[in-house]
């Protein structure tokens, strides 16, 4: 089941805290940089949030995607799958569901260029990678965009 969820909830925010952790210190290793904002975040960070989250149940929270919406854009900020459910379609059930939800938007998503398996994902989904940017030192993202 997909749904909107409130991040202000100090239990919802805990249990994405919970998923976002391990799952962006997998991301770290993929693209080799320790320093990914998100593993820093603490549950009030996520509480404090601006962010639209979605989130997606199967008796308990998988994962959830985040985004901002400025007029006929949407910006997704995060993709987050507890990695003990890697590979069973969670993250193409969110990102179809965004976009569906959003018809005739934009759409903008930043991955690491090194972690693959998030690229191949948002391009089979229709994304184009657009450009590459520096972040750090030697550390380089990918932006990739939908029209819807």
């Amino acid at each position: 089941m997909i749904q909107q969820l409130n991040n202000r909830q100090e239990q919802t925010a805990q249990a994405m805290w919970a998923i976002q952790i391990p799952a962006y210190k997998i991301e770290a290793e993929l693209i080799d940089f320790k320093e990914i904002p998100p593993l820093k975040e603490t549950v009030e960070d996520i509480q404090n949030s601006d962010e639209t989250f979605i989130g997606f149940f199967d008796e308990e929270l998988k994962g959830f995607i985040s985004y901002k919406k400025e007029g006929e854009l949407v910006d997704i900020h995060r993709l987050v799958i507890n990695p003990q459910s890697f590979r069973q379609g969670i993250a193409t059930q969110l990102i179809a569901f965004l976009i569906s939800e959003f018809p005739n938007h934009k759409f903008i998503v930043n991955t690491g260029k090194a972690n693959i398996p998030a690229k191949k994902l948002y391009i089979s989904l229709g994304f184009n990678e657009h450009k590459d940017f520096e972040v750090a030192p030697g550390i380089w993202c990918t932006e990739l965009l939908l029209n819807n």
